[in-house]
């Protein structure tokens, strides 16, 4: 840390270190974390990690916005729950596109009991993409997880009986797409072995041991994992639409947090959230869920709710993390050389 710092200073400093750190354990698709955070005496800046960016499946870098926007929302919540009030700036100097946000913090007060409930959710939060229980959600805990979509300025439309079948066919019809592209194979073959990047990725313990018979299936990744299922076939699943008005870089990034707002809030109720990516990649299944949509709205992701079947052990891995150095830079602070 700077030597001369004030002891304000150095608190507001630590404050947004244990930000950045807190935004490492942020979903994101694969679990590519393509983001890096740099720390500023009064701010943290949010760069996307093109580097990670999974350019077959995401050539637009639709699905690496809101995999940022969710380590953006995680950063923000854990501010707000040690009492820093910020200011976001999305998007805010157009020559450099790969600066996504500066979290600029303005004053300090009360801690929000609101984040600090959701921070506490941070560290149980996992994707476990097995069938969960015929039993589905209580409806208040999904009217719960909708309404912290819509407060960050992207909604959330849960789907009919009707609309579940559409979505179904949809995902059939992306991976028999994705299955057809060597290109996209090998990138996800990448991400899931042991050549990914060290501490990013998908470990076989976070990957089914088997295909579940399920509605709307599950992306085939390829190989299988060590996570053992049971019989369940989802029937107690909840899927819903997370959508914006446009597809703008904006909206992306607003979704992610909508999207970490959302599965935070799934965490404290006890609903398993699961995010489906693959139907959002291909673009004629992704104009599907557009005409789903009434053609009202822009796809970014589907998401299965429910509640996690008792019958599942815990399971034992977790996806990993890079090491702090890869995303976190804070040589404005401490002096140290650019990392």
């Amino acid at each position: 840390m700077a030597e001369g710092m004030s002891a304000e200073g150095r608190s507001l400093t630590n404050a947004l270190m244990r930000a950045g750190e807190t935004a490492r354990r942020a979903p994101s698709v694969h679990n590519t974390q393509p983001w890096r955070w740099r720390v500023r005496p009064d701010r943290l800046e949010l760069f996307a990690v093109r580097e990670r960016q999974l350019s077959g499946a995401d050539p637009d870098r639709r699905l690496l916005a809101v995999s940022c926007g969710a380590a953006l929302h995680h950063a923000r919540v854990a501010l707000a729950a040690e009492g820093w009030s910020v200011r976001v700036e999305r998007l805010p100097d157009s020559a450099r596109p790969d600066l996504l946000a500066n979290l600029i913090v303005t004053d300090q007060g009360p801690a929000s009991a609101d984040a600090v409930r959701l921070v506490r959710c941070v560290p149980q939060r996992r994707t476990d993409r097995r069938p969960v229980r015929d039993e589905e959600a209580p409806a208040g805990a999904v009217d719960a997880i909708v309404a912290a979509a819509t407060a960050e300025r992207a909604r959330l439309q849960v789907l009919t009986d009707d609309q579940v079948l559409e979505l179904a066919a949809a995902a059939v019809t992306a991976a028999a797409v994705e299955a057809e592209d060597p290109q996209l194979r090998d990138e996800l073959q990448y991400w899931t072995s042991r050549a990914a990047v060290r501490g990013a990725g998908l470990p076989a313990e976070v990957l089914p041991e088997r295909a579940a018979q399920t509605t709307v299936p599950a992306r085939d990744f390829g190989r299988a994992g060590t996570l053992p299922i049971g019989p369940g076939h989802d029937r107690g699943a909840v899927y819903a639409l997370l959508f914006g008005d446009d597809d703008e870089p904006e909206s992306r990034l607003r979704a992610g947090e909508a999207l970490s707002a959302a599965w935070l809030t799934a965490t404290d109720l006890g609903v398993s959230m699961v995010p489906l990516s693959g139907v959002v990649e291909v673009l004629a299944t992704r104009q599907t869920l557009r005409r789903v949509l009434a053609g009202l709205g822009y796809p970014y992701l589907v998401l299965r709710l429910g509640i996690a079947d008792p019958a599942h052990p815990e399971p034992s891995g977790r996806t990993p993390r890079l090491p702090a150095e890869q995303v976190l830079d804070t040589s404005p602070v401490s002096g140290g050389k650019m990392r």
